[in-house]
């Protein structure tokens, strides 16, 4: 396994188990469970595939800041995003994307190509977990779990922003924008810092999403039909 990945590991358990007052036995353990390490590499990609659906940029801004200053190892094959002009161009995208989305017609403008950013990004953050794997399973992978993650998240809140539009007149907008720069900064904090707490939130906010994502479309058919009725 490649030795950045394997050190990240290492910090990732030996944290929590000082955390627990516990000794380092309990590493040395979970070392030999079969493709652990895989496993939580999954864990910290969804979670990471989770925040771009909620705003692209955030999430790889994260990333990028955390590999900068070393508090997080990155593989050969994405170095670029712990390098200073990918801070700042992440950076400043996230704080163009999070003002952006409380201009009025300008979200929705945003939102029909927020779907395919996030599943890019999603994707680039899903396989910068698996440098070690060959090319195709990677980025098969990443595309499936890492892409569909931030899609459905993505597709979701631009329907319930939608939703809002219909429904409030826009003045709800803000709210949802809110919760969406709220949900990407805490889902990428987690994925780095408790990535099975991460994962575990992931699926839960893929199921509430698409549970309120459909009754938001439904709402706004059930307005459009209505409207052309009359």
């Amino acid at each position: 396994m490649d030795i950045i990945i394997r050190i990240k590991f290492y910090k990732i358990l030996h944290s929590f188990c000082n955390f627990r007052g516990n000794n380092k036995s309990e590493i040395k353990m979970l070392d030999h469970v079969p493709y652990f390490s895989y496993i939580l590499s999954a864990f910290i990609g969804i979670g990471l595939a989770a925040a771009t659906g909620f705003r692209v940029f955030l999430p790889m801004f994260a990333v990028s800041l955390a590999s900068y200053f070393h508090w997080i190892p990155m593989s050969e094959s994405f170095e670029w995003l712990s390098g200073l002009p990918a801070l700042i161009t992440t950076g400043i995208a996230t704080v163009a994307e999070i003002l952006t989305y409380y201009i009025p017609f300008v979200d929705h403008l945003l939102d029909t190509i927020s779907v395919p950013l996030a599943t890019v990004a999603g994707s680039v953050l899903f396989a910068s977990q698996f440098a070690d794997l060959g090319t195709f399973p990677q980025w098969a992978l990443a595309l499936i779990a890492g892409g569909g993650t931030a899609a459905t998240i993505s597709s979701g809140f631009a329907g319930i922003r939608a939703a809002s539009t219909a429904t409030t007149g826009g003045l709800g907008n803000s709210v949802v924008g809110t919760t969406e720069t709220a949900g990407a900064g805490v889902m990428s904090i987690l994925a780095m810092a408790a990535p099975v707490i991460a994962a575990v939130f992931a699926i839960i906010l893929i199921i509430l999403v698409v549970i309120f994502g459909r009754k938001a479309w439904r709402k706004l058919r059930g307005r459009k039909n209505a409207a052309d009725d009359i």
